[in-house]
């Protein structure tokens, strides 16, 4: 019979140990794929929250003010060149693919320079993406709490020969009738993939 060195001996089982112990904190969590362990979330996710801004016709919108009806929400600002402009467009056809039931879901453009996009501005602007939109804005202070509260990154570009440009993320959010956080979507996706997506959650 073979003789093992103790030193190999207490080598193995201490990997033996050590193999043990992970089968049993795998065995904790339980597993229902043969590949891996259960992975369980939990929490709710902190973005967005109730805000004090302007619409395009004036009037102080505060987040309760939709409550029972989806928020479908964007940030960017009406001198953008094409990814705001593409995204409203985007956001509008998926409504309309939902044919009625896109009625329970308001589409929101925050602007992100509110230096320039007064109401008067966002009311012409908006009129391309048809009358569901609500465009929305107000002093720095309170759309900077609005860019926070939905994790929005904004940073302003000055160009060259003058003026400047707004650098930011380009997320589409979907909030819930209850005002929660529901999901959130790349700018990029076409109105068929976001129509489909949307249908999922109402």
């Amino acid at each position: 019979m073979t003789r093992i060195p103790p030193s190999l001996m207490a080598t193995f089982l201490g990997a033996a140990a050590v193999a043990a112990g992970l089968l049993w904190h795998l065995g904790e969590f339980g597993t229902d794929r043969a590949d891996g362990p259960t992975v369980i979330t939990q929490g709710q996710a902190l973005i967005g929250a109730d805000f004090a801004l302007t619409d395009q016709n004036g009037r102080t919108r505060h987040a309760a003010d939709f409550r029972g009806r989806f928020m479908l929400v964007y940030f960017g600002y009406s001198n953008c060149p094409d990814v705001c402009p593409a995204t409203l467009a985007v956001m509008q056809n998926a409504l309309e693919r939902l044919g009625p039931a896109g009625a329970r879901i308001v589409p929101i453009f925050i602007s992100v320079d509110p230096a320039r996009d007064t109401p008067a501005v966002l009311k012409a602007y908006l009129k391309a993406f048809g009358p569901r939109f609500v465009g929305l804005t107000g002093d720095g202070a309170a759309v900077a709490a609005a860019e926070r509260a939905w994790r929005v990154y904004v940073r302003k570009e000055p160009l060259q020969g003058g003026g400047y440009a707004m650098d930011h993320s380009s997320q589409i959010y979907l909030m819930g009738p209850d005002g929660k956080f529901l999901a959130d979507y790349e700018e990029s996706l076409g109105p068929d993939a976001l129509a489909a997506a949307l249908k999922a959650q109402l």
